[in-house]
């Protein structure tokens, strides 16, 4: 299991917004992967996808990696910040924005 634990650690802290999710982010293969691809792509925030229907090991791996139980499962500079409900209410409070940029990842501005 460590090499699996491995790939999810320097995805991780190789790529500044990483999402793990059901599905690519052209192609989402749930409704809750497919909200998060939605909110990072009209935010404009330049991130990651991977694809956890690849490898169960993988798909088991990122939740004891994170110890939290459901994908997708949003990383941002190495940081774990939620999975859909955490990142929709971030984003409807105007937080995910604010929290991106005071990490020195650039967004677009959005109304």
């Amino acid at each position: 299991m460590s090499g699996i634990n491995d790939y999810i650690d320097s995805e991780v802290k190789g790529n500044d917004v990483v999402l793990f999710m059901k599905g690519t982010p052209g192609f989402p293969q749930c409704g809750f992967s497919g909200q998060v691809v939605q909110i990072l792509d009209y935010i404009g925030a330049d991130y990651k996808g991977v694809d956890v229907l690849t490898s169960a090991e993988l798909r088991q791996g990122i939740k004891e990696y994170s110890n939290w139980p459901t994908i997708p499962q949003l990383y941002v500079k190495g940081e774990f910040v939620g999975g859909c409900d955490i990142i929709r209410e971030m984003f409807q409070a105007g937080e995910l924005q604010t929290f991106l940029v005071d990490k020195g990842v650039s967004v677009k501005a959005t109304a």
